[in-house]
């Protein structure tokens, strides 16, 4: 299985391509989606969009994966968060994938050990669980543990465990 794995936000999205092949994960791509502070939030999301369509062409997932809504303090930042989500999940349905989400206590919990890590130590852990040689910038760490708790919980779903959202 392959899947695209997405930490929508505005102006730095983290994405990843993270593949499973006979029970062992490997980081395919990994990146972040850079929008500068000058450029108009609906040309934001018009790149976050195309950017995730390119590498959906190239790299063919099977389905996208990302961070479910968090509580942030302001209604404004609330409202640029989930346009960004929406590009995201835009791009994904666009291309037929279909699209997962999960709370980032367990995104935390499936890479580092507990919900309440912090994002240091979900780099730390994302670059020693996928063998990577260099620890990737936060955003980019946040997409590819998203991207290795889809892949675990798709192991569990065939366990019985539940837990996945699909939206």
């Amino acid at each position: 299985m392959r899947v695209l794995a997405i930490d929508a936000s505005l102006r730095n999205t983290g994405v990843a391509i993270v593949d499973a092949n006979n029970g062992r994960m490997h980081a395919l791509y990994f990146g972040t989606i850079r929008n500068a502070g000058s450029l108009r939030s609906s040309s934001c999301l018009v790149a976050i969009r195309d950017r995730l369509t390119e590498l959906i062409r190239e790299h063919e997932p099977d389905c996208c994966a990302l961070e479910s809504v968090i509580y942030v303090q302001s209604y404004k930042t609330a409202i640029l968060l989930g346009a960004a989500r929406g590009a995201a999940i835009l791009a994904a349905a666009e291309n037929g994938l279909p699209v997962f989400e999960y709370a980032p206590t367990r995104i935390k919990q499936a890479s580092v050990g507990r919900g309440g890590a912090k994002k240091n130590q979900v780099a730390f852990m994302v670059r020693a669980l996928l063998g990577l040689t260099e620890t990737p910038a936060a955003d980019a760490a946040d997409a590819l543990a998203i991207g290795l708790t889809h892949l675990r919980s798709q192991e569990n779903a065939h366990l019985g465990i539940p837990g996945v959202t699909q939206i």
